[in-house]
């Protein structure tokens, strides 16, 4: 600091003395300067990030309004405009992730499915855990023939993310979607398989149980397929698919006074069920045919072997064999020259009063009666009426 007398000039003091009264500059008009720039660049900066936000929403909100068009026509089927939406949608947000899913579904239903398969190998790279893009990549592998692609994506759709009030039901349809497939390549014992899991998570509703006796019923499993079919009955007991398929499947089953019952049913409530109808004549002629059946009397026993072997008869005279050659009929095999002897050296006996008398010639006379439908629904025409009920009734007591 200067001292108060010292009026040298300030070049001629020595370094100790400068520093000690070295000019100090006036800040006072710099502060206000600073403060002012500072202020500028903050409301630059704020503009700036506030005109960014506003062309950011601009930029989704286009985009938005492109998606929902997309959807609209996607919904409609209309797949030609919703690509073009699509694309426009992304034009906005390049790398979103539902903009590029729907522009593969479209594309998949304008039959591009290359292109598609191109988006929905990089959104499952991107979310390997997404269930709509597996199911995609699974419908497509199915398309190629490749099978074990197919059963890899439909797995991982089975097990993969749905939004969650959807999963139960999604994964639910997957599975469905997969057993309808295995079926198409006729894997009958992995669409069974596929078929036990549907099975064990099987809720409440009576569709999807219906739904999965109808699936049993396709892979001959009539057991686990009545099973379904009853399960529905409880729920909804009027339920036209599952008295129509109950009947069926106790038919197959052989239990026919089960089936009687569902048939009887089915037939009564839809007019239109030709089917359950002919399945109903055929049970009632089996339970009206069947000699073996329990409660019966020894008469009315005797009176239907009499009537199955002339009807046995009958069919064994009018058989006409089916040609397999182009040359000509074909000849009847030589085992119908023995049936017919057979039948004929026996007719003779068959009579009410020796059958009443006779068990063992009951049992004679209905083997026969057997042979005969089998070699001629193999040989012949297909089996109808009480021809096709005798054929029943014979599988039924096959190893008996």
């Amino acid at each position: 600091m200067d001292h108060p007398l010292d009026d040298r000039p300030f070049a001629d003091r020595s370094p100790a003395e400068r520093s000690l009264g070295s000019p100090r500059p006036n800040r006072t008009h710099e502060t206000p300067r600073l403060a002012l720039l500072l202020l500028v660049a903050v409301v630059l900066f704020v503009a700036v990030a506030g005109i960014s936000r506003a062309y950011q929403a601009l930029q989704a909100s286009l985009g938005n309004r492109w998606f929902m068009r997309g959807l609209a026509d996607l919904s409609a089927q209309q797949f030609d405009s919703s690509v073009k939406e699509f694309r426009a949608a992304l034009l906005y947000s390049r790398d979103n992730y539902t903009y590029q899913a729907n522009l593969a579904r479209a594309l998949i239903g304008d039959k591009r499915t290359a292109e598609a398969y191109a988006y929905l190998i990089n959104l499952w790279e991107r979310q390997p855990e997404d269930g709509l893009v597996n199911l995609e990549l699974a419908r497509i592998a199915a398309q190629k023939s490749d099978s074990q692609q197919a059963l890899r994506y439909y797995h991982n759709a089975i097990y993969a993310s749905w939004p969650g009030d959807e999963e139960r039901a999604q994964r639910h349809a997957v599975r469905v979607e997969l057993i309808e497939y295995l079926l198409r390549i006729n894997a009958k014992a992995q669409a069974e398989s596929e078929l036990i899991a549907l099975d064990a998570n099987l809720g409440d509703d009576p569709s999807e149980q219906a739904q999965a006796g109808d699936l049993f019923t396709r892979t001959q499993d009539y057991e686990r397929a009545l099973a379904a079919y009853r399960a529905c009955l409880k729920t909804d007991r009027h339920n036209l698919q599952a008295l129509a398929g109950a009947g069926m499947a106790s038919f197959e089953l052989g239990r026919y006074p089960v089936a009687q019952r569902y048939l009887q049913a089915a037939a009564a409530a839809n007019a239109g069920d030709t089917k359950s109808a002919d399945l109903l004549k055929t049970t009632e002629m089996v339970l009206q045919m069947d000699p073996f059946q329990r409660g019966i009397s020894i008469a009315d026993r005797s009176r239907i072997v009499v009537r199955n072997f002339a009807i046995a008869g009958d069919r064994l005279k009018s058989c006409t064999p089916i040609s397999t050659l182009k040359t000509g009929p074909a000849q009847p095999p030589a085992t119908f020259g023995s049936l017919q002897n057979s039948w004929a050296k026996l007719k003779p006996r068959i009579t009410e009063w020796r059958l009443q008398r006779d068990s063992d010639l009951v049992e004679s006379a209905m083997e026969l009666v057997f042979n005969i439908e089998r070699q001629t629904s193999v040989t012949c025409a297909s089996p109808q009426g009480p021809d096709l009920a005798l054929l029943m009734i014979a599988k039924l007591h096959e190893g008996a």
